[in-house]
């Protein structure tokens, strides 16, 4: 086991929690779920069979440990699925002090927090991400929920884990491109706040997302590092979290424009172009800052353009976005790199401007 480094993240319904990175750390998860936990269930995709019945027998000499096969990606975050896990801890009879541990990507982390926060009004939750964009993201900070056929994410709750465990083994054996795609959440943070990470990405972008490298775990957990300090200062999204979104209000239009068939990062790297073209018009971002955005993004093989004539659907969609506030749409746009701001009420003409842009 390589050294493991902590990340706490504070403020979360009046406690903390930590975010572990490191190797060889599936065999502690026991040591998250504590001794007051009598019964578990561990909700993960077929593609992670295998290491969730190695999980589940670690787990064995201290726990009843019970195993939910969800679908993969997107397409585990519906209310039947959710449905399907409460049924199995229902029909085991579990209670209050029982936990829920999800193992998967973003997706499944989603779900697994959402069932977990809505079972019984809530208990206890361990994430496993097992994706770049589960570890620097969806696992970490409490929100959780399913998406409906009016959008993503329009139902779930805040609701923060036990603890988050990041084992960069479970990486080493992920396509390369479900590795590219994370890393839309890994540059976002960079974008917003820790430039660090996109000097290190520009300086050599095989060697940083080669999750071998120092490199890689270093913009992982200063990915992580910059979501934890947002998250214990805004746990509800008040005010702060709400720069999280860069990218994440036209993206999730993309998203379901596409029916789920993209992968998370790469509609928020069209939503994340988008947002820095949207910039440069309203005088906010510079070209070179703009010309940035492209380069970078275009490195990781990430999509920078969407078809111009799609306009009108994904404005309809982002009209009923959770980020919509009065009917007013809501950006979250750069003054520079590292300074994220609200960009509130923009005219659509204006907004169909920046989308030409990136028009493709």
């Amino acid at each position: 086991m390589t050294e493991t480094t902590a990340i706490t993240v504070n403020g979360t319904n009046g406690g903390s929690y930590p975010v572990l990175v490191g190797r060889g750390l599936l065999s502690g998860v026991g040591e998250q779920l504590g001794d007051t936990v009598k019964k578990v269930l561990i909700v993960h995709t077929s593609t992670l069979g295998a290491r969730a019945v190695a999980l589940r027998e670690s787990l064995l000499d201290r726990y009843q440990v019970l195993i939910a096969e969800v679908p993969d990606a997107e397409a585990a975050k519906r209310v039947e699925v959710a449905a399907f896990c409460w049924q199995v801890m229902g029909q085991a009879d579990f209670s209050r002090t029982d936990a829920v541990i999800g193992f998967g990507g973003g997706a499944v982390t989603d779900l697994a927090g959402f069932v977990a926060a809505t079972w019984l009004r809530g208990v206890k939750l361990v994430q496993v991400p097992t994706s770049v964009l589960g570890m620097v993201d969806a696992a970490v900070g409490g929100k959780n929920g399913i998406n409906t056929a009016e959008g993503k994410n329009l139902v779930g709750t805040f609701y923060a884990p036990a603890a988050v465990v990041c084992d960069l083994d479970t990486l080493d054996d992920l396509p390369r491109n479900e590795i590219l795609a994370g890393f839309a959440e890994i540059v976002k943070a960079g974008f917003i706040q820790v430039p660090e990470i996109l000097d290190i990405i520009e300086a050599d972008v095989a060697v940083a997302t080669d999750p071998t490298t120092p490199e890689f775990r270093r913009v992982v957990e200063l990915a992580i590092g910059m979501k934890a300090r947002i998250v214990g200062e805004d746990f509800t999204e008040a005010g702060l979290r709400e720069i999280l979104n860069y990218g994440h209000t036209l993206g999730h239009a993309v998203e379901h424009a596409e029916r789920y068939g993209w992968r998370h990062g790469a509609a928020v790297a069209v939503g994340m172009m988008f947002a820095a073209e949207l910039a440069r018009l309203t005088g906010r971002l510079s070209d070179a800052a703009v010309d940035r955005h492209r380069s970078i993004l275009s490195s990781l093989t990430l999509p920078t353009e969407y078809p111009v004539g799609r306009w009108n659907t994904l404005l309809a969609t982002m009209q009923r976005d959770k980020k919509t506030r009065s009917g007013m749409l809501r950006f979250i746009v750069l003054d520079d790199i590292g300074k994220p701001t609200v960009l509130e009420g923009p005219d659509t003409s204006l907004l169909f401007a920046a989308y030409q842009e990136i028009g493709s």
